[in-house]
């Protein structure tokens, strides 16, 4: 009897001691009007972006779902249309494993919008494979598609005043490392049949995130439009629907214990998207609502302006 209670006692201690911190929850406090102004959110469609899309949407904002799959983005905007009473959510094709995707996504959207506030690049996966260009999958689409997007889309940013980018990382860019030279040649930021190969590789391209977002802050010095990273939480969310069946196995009873809903997943993203008054934390990283501390590896500043400079010479920008 006594060894039954002792490990229910350690059982319900980890879980304590997870919910609070690895599995911490916070809530967006931000409360900046949100009406008249336009949002574009990356996979927005699903999980933590469809989430973020129907919290702007209910504030009064006209939300554009940048997504691949016309289906999904569409059941979705119902779901949003039916929550809340808004008609001013709308679908635009976008696949970020196709640079050419990309431009034809920017090209539509300046010339039927006139105004662009906040641009949420929140589109991930972890998957092996190549883009459409011949990238690594996870660089292709978690780093160098928004990139290009952003790059962009900066003009008209800057043109709407006090715009924002919110560009969705993860505490995993912690393991992460980025071999400059090797991606230039190789065009990929790690591969392997192995699932924990293109988990290290995602861990690289959530760094490629911090680094990007740390180097975009020098670049938008002195305009109005202001950046930031965040980590969402651990979410149970379709990131790792290209993981194996086992591990699926594995993870599914974990994650339904003590996983994130991407509700609670968006918050942080919300925060960086509605508080007022964090423009002077532009480039900086958010968690749980709340500006963190980055390793040095997330805030190098010569390899972020290095891998700012491949980034455009591969998008073919220089």
């Amino acid at each position: 009897m006594v060894p039954l209670l002792l490990l229910a006692a350690l059982l319900l201690g980890g879980y304590v001691f997870l919910t609070r911190t690895l599995f911490r929850r916070a809530t967006c406090r931000g409360t900046a009007a949100m009406a008249g102004k336009t949002v574009i959110i990356t996979g927005g469609n699903t999980g933590i972006g469809k989430a973020t899309a129907l919290h702007l949407a209910r504030k009064g904002a006209k939300v554009v779902l940048a997504c691949r799959n016309r289906v999904k983005a569409e059941a979705a905007i119902a779901d949003i249309q039916q929550e809340t009473g808004s008609t001013d959510v709308l679908f635009m094709h976008l696949d970020l494993a196709s640079l050419k995707s990309v431009r034809c996504f920017t090209e539509r959207f300046l010339e039927t919008e006139s105004r662009l506030d906040l641009l949420i690049n929140n589109a991930g996966l972890v998957a092996d494979g190549r883009t459409e260009d011949g990238f690594g999958i996870e660089f292709g689409v978690n780093h160098l598609g928004h990139f290009l997007l952003t790059y962009l889309l900066l003009e008209l940013l800057k043109e709407a005043g006090g715009g924002r980018v919110v560009t969705v990382s993860s505490m995993a860019y912690r393991w992460g490392s980025i071999d400059l030279e090797a991606l230039a040649v190789h065009r990929h930021l790690g591969t392997g049949r192995y699932s924990w190969q293109f988990f290290q590789a995602y861990c690289n391209s959530k760094l490629c995130n911090m680094l990007f977002t740390h180097e975009l802050a020098k670049r938008l010095k002195g305009s109005s439009v202001s950046c930031y990273s965040v980590h969402p939480g651990v979410v149970r969310t379709e990131l790792s629907r290209n993981v194996s069946l086992w591990q699926k196995v594995f993870i599914e009873p974990v994650a339904r214990l003590l996983f994130l809903d991407p509700e609670a997943g968006a918050q942080t993203t919300l925060h960086c998207s509605l508080q007022e008054g964090i423009e002077p934390l532009s480039g900086r990283y958010f968690s749980c609502c709340a500006v963190e501390d980055v390793n040095p590896r997330g805030r190098d500043d010569a390899v972020a302006r290095r891998l700012w400079d491949v980034s455009e010479r591969l998008c073919g920008l220089s």
